[in-house]
């Protein structure tokens, strides 16, 4: 069990195993530690490997309070990766694309979302859920969706802010009905291709160099689109 059982002993003694229901002004805590144990239970472990006694454990909190919140492995897995895309998003939330031109603008966005991507457990809890979709279709798809949905919110609204003074936002691609799927297109054009070959093992650090030139050239191509028609 190595590290996570060290670190578990130290936890303990701070704080003892409870068990039921916490006061309401520890519930938040109580759960913000539920998840951060889960976290890294399932990224040692894996789903299959993973034990609600030993996240119990790590967390000192007790079998029934956890399975009060969650009711099995798979949703605690599905709030523990829903937890992080919030985070991510909310990182976005103050965020004002930078930059002189349109340019350089929806490069700040598609720049700042990829580093972002990069960075701390994102891609390896991704992976896990894509490890686990044979044996749990449901879990995955319904990660996917949620994590997307989240992440398309937030970037439709960067590129609205990003066009705002230029003329691309007089274009049918930006006009209100059509931003979502705007966005949909710069996430697969800009931002998937990196993250897909994070997915596939290449080591996301030696990525976050190549983010910049990647960047420039996929936004270039996704500006001449709109501007010609190719996203309407």
């Amino acid at each position: 069990m190595g590290s996570i059982s060290a670190t578990g002993r130290r936890f303990k003694k701070r704080a003892a195993v409870r068990s039921g229901r916490p006061p309401r002004e520890l519930a938040g805590e109580v759960e913000s530690r539920i998840l951060d144990a889960a976290r890294r239970v399932f990224l040692e472990r894996g789903l299959a490997g993973a034990s609600i006694d030993e996240i119990a454990e790590l967390a000192c909190a007790g079998k029934p309070t956890i399975y009060a919140r969650f009711p099995g492995k798979e949703p605690l897995f599905s709030a523990v990766v829903m937890r992080k895309v919030a985070a991510n998003v909310a990182r976005f939330a103050n965020f004002v694309p930078a930059g002189a031109t349109i340019e350089e603008r929806l490069a700040s966005v598609g720049a700042t979302v990829l580093r972002q991507l990069l960075a701390g457990d994102t891609v390896g809890l991704l992976r896990l859920s894509i490890a686990e979709a044979r044996r749990f279709p449901d879990l995955a798809s319904s990660v996917h969706r949620m994590a997307r949905g989240r992440g398309l919110q937030a970037v439709a609204r960067l590129l609205a802010e990003a066009a705002q003074s230029d003329e691309l936002g007089h274009l049918p691609a930006f006009a209100p009905q059509r931003l979502a799927k705007t966005a949909d297109i710069f996430l697969d054009l800009v931002v998937l291709p990196l993250l897909h070959r994070a997915l596939h093992g290449e080591k996301p650090k030696a990525l976050c160099a190549e983010v910049e030139p990647h960047v420039a050239s996929s936004v270039a191509f996704f500006i001449a689109a709109c501007r010609h028609g190719g996203v309407t």
